[in-house]
């Protein structure tokens, strides 16, 4: 297999296994508009090289080398010069994101990867296609962007004692979450209140949505995602806040009836799960 070495003058040096599909058909030059600086068939030499000749030439250096990259395999994403398209539409893009944490592609602005954090990014910045509603994408250079300006893996204790030395600003009142001054459940009554959902919502739906939520946190479990799971379990309260609502009870009746059940409840733990005699 060969690999080549392009250089669009002014915009970028990459490498690529296929001209045609990554330079004219992805990012829309053809020849004339682009030089071929190598070419080779040592995948560690032509990366190695693709990182030295974006210094000299003064462009953005890729993340990792070329022959790191993991080529998407499962999700049949669609790279052009402009935007990223998902074969999926929005409301069902975080689970097939999920199934693909780890996977990276090239773009013309950077090499950009799915993680834990980044999904966040691509469900709040997802648009529906205007060719189809069953497909969904993201700008290019939004989401380089966002890798220049964040570390992508970065991990969050959401709010959890830190594993590692404490530090006594992680407990300054700064830095506590707003629920700890406010009842969070008031708080998700007036966000779901404002969007109508009390008025014009359906228990039968929230169900299904509290499956799905449950279904997300599970997958995560299964892929130890820390993020992910706070993620999930935050939702699953959320939906179970509304479901309990358009239920005519509060979520808090609900957890008080729940614990006056268990207060007194004995049993033993087996197998991980406590089996109430």
């Amino acid at each position: 297999m060969t690999y080549y070495l392009y250089h669009i003058p002014g915009k970028k040096i990459g490498v690529t296994r296929n001209l045609e599909e990554r330079v004219h058909k992805q990012q829309g030059y053809h020849e004339g508009e682009y030089v071929i600086l190598a070419e080779s068939k040592d995948i560690t030499e032509i990366s190695n090289l693709e990182i030295e000749m974006q210094k000299a030439f003064g462009y953005k250096v890729d993340r990792q080398l070329y022959k790191n990259l993991k080529f998407n395999k499962n999700m049949k994403i669609n790279i052009t010069e402009q935007t990223t398209t998902f074969p999926c539409p929005v409301n069902k893009l975080k689970g097939q994101l999920m199934d693909n944490i780890g996977l990276k592609w090239e773009t013309a602005d950077g090499d950009v990867e799915i993680t834990s954090k980044t999904i966040k990014w691509i469900m709040n910045n997802a648009k529906t296609s205007m060719f189809s509603e069953e497909r969904s994408y993201v700008y290019n250079k939004a989401f380089a962007r966002f890798f220049d300006n964040n570390d992508p893996h970065e991990t969050r204790t959401g709010g959890l004692a830190p594993t590692g030395p404490r530090s006594m600003d992680m407990y300054s009142p700064q830095k506590k979450y707003s629920h700890q001054k406010e009842n969070v459940f008031n708080l998700i009554r007036e966000w779901a209140e404002e969007r109508g959902l009390y008025d014009n919502g359906d228990p039968k739906t929230q169900a299904l949505k509290l499956v799905e939520e449950v279904g997300e946190t599970c997958r995560a479990i299964l892929k130890e995602d820390h993020d992910e799971v706070i993620d999930g379990i935050g939702d699953c309260v959320v939906v179970l806040t509304n479901l309990a609502e358009l239920q005519g009870v509060s979520i808090e009746e609900c957890i008080d009836a729940a614990y006056a059940e268990i207060a007194t409840r004995k049993g033993k733990m087996v197998n991980g799960t406590f089996v109430k005699n």
